[in-house]
């Protein structure tokens, strides 16, 4: 099961990755630079991918719940230690949560609004970003609990 969550949690952290080479542009604005121009830049990127790439773009979310489904089975089946079975489910179940009930609908909506961008969508902007930053965290440690002690 080890090899199979660790699958999955590249994958995430590749994912991720992506996500927020196009989220640094508001986490991190270069001096001088637009804002309205990164919000615009980012908004194209999460059109791309939440929208334009089906059925593509379902292909992260069934490896967000595959994973988990790995998860739970170790904890089931007592292939590791409980503590790291435990441990590895919190670490997946946040970034799952977060990204179903806020990031992903967020950033859906930024995609949409792409043509007609506001001051406001730069807050959403950040929040993916964070959202984002977040998530990276949590599945590093995922991968690094899975990997050191599974």
């Amino acid at each position: 099961m080890r090899a199979y969550v660790c699958a999955g949690a590249g994958f995430l952290l590749a994912v991720l990755w992506f996500d927020l080479m196009h989220d640094v542009q508001v986490l991190r604005p270069r001096a001088g630079a637009d804002p309205a121009d990164a919000v615009r830049s980012i908004a194209r990127y999460y059109r791309r991918v939440t929208t334009d790439a089906r059925p593509m773009n379902r292909l992260v979310a069934l490896v967000m719940v595959v994973t988990l489904a790995f998860v739970i089975a170790e904890l089931i089946g007592g292939d590791v230690h409980p503590w790291v079975a435990w441990a590895s489910l919190v670490l997946v179940v946040g970034p799952v949560a977060v990204a179903a009930r806020r990031t992903v609908p967020n950033a859906v909506g930024l995609g949409a609004d792409v043509d007609r961008l506001t001051p406001d969508h730069e807050a959403v902007a950040r929040s993916i970003g964070r959202d984002h930053a977040f998530c990276l965290a949590s599945i590093t440690a995922l991968l690094v609990v899975q990997l050191a002690w599974g």
